[in-house]
């Protein structure tokens, strides 16, 4: 058990409603932001038990987002406000402040839910004659407009935009665009219809 579990009661997602949480919310913060290319408003709540790292990019994370326990998020990112992300879900993207094309951008007031996997960035493997290890990185951006709910286990894949308000179903493999407003489910996920039943 950690010291943290003991603080915060075993409470998946960061909060300040008791001493032992704020304390762990403040410790979590300081460990985020020590990166010089960390930008994260103080408003957010980050457990201590994350591992925030902008490794050659950088991060910014917006007003009153959470970071849960375990969660592996690396890379160029941005999010923006009210995000939430859910226990041990990793969010990888690539690149440097002046090469962004690995960079994932996720809007505001977005749901990622528990295990979902976000990695912009795909291994070369056309070559069978050489191992994977020496055949590089292919980046491409990965885009998550605002109101985007992202279920378990979900994957989305390099390259791909899942537009304003849509919904992803748990452990859908996300492969290609989702337009605004829709509902995707299965692997690859497709789309089986839109919120409200109506074009927006």
């Amino acid at each position: 058990m950690s010291l943290w579990t003991l603080l915060d009661g075993a409470f998946s997602m960061p909060d300040n409603h008791t001493w032992g949480r704020r304390m762990s919310c403040k410790f979590g913060y300081w460990l985020a932001t020590r990166h010089p290319r960390s930008k994260i408003h103080p408003t957010c709540l980050i457990s201590p038990e994350a591992k925030i790292c902008p490794r050659d990019g950088s991060i910014e994370i917006g007003q009153h987002s959470m970071v849960a326990v375990g969660v592996l998020l690396q890379g160029n990112v941005r999010i923006g406000r009210r995000c939430s992300i859910q226990a041990y879900s990793n969010i990888v993207g690539f690149g440097t402040n002046q090469d962004t094309s690995g960079l994932i951008t996720i809007g505001n007031d977005v749901r990622i839910a528990s295990h979902a996997i976000i990695i912009a960035g795909n291994h070369r493997f056309e070559d069978a004659a050489r191992p994977i290890i020496e055949q590089g990185i292919d980046y491409a951006p990965i885009t998550i407009e605002d109101d985007v709910w992202i279920a378990g286990r979900v994957s989305v894949t390099a390259g791909v935009t899942i537009g304003k308000g849509a919904v992803i179903g748990n452990g859908a493999v996300v492969t290609q665009d989702i337009p605004p407003y829709s509902i995707a489910v299965g692997i690859p996920a497709k789309v089986i219809k839109k919120r409200g039943g109506a074009d927006r």
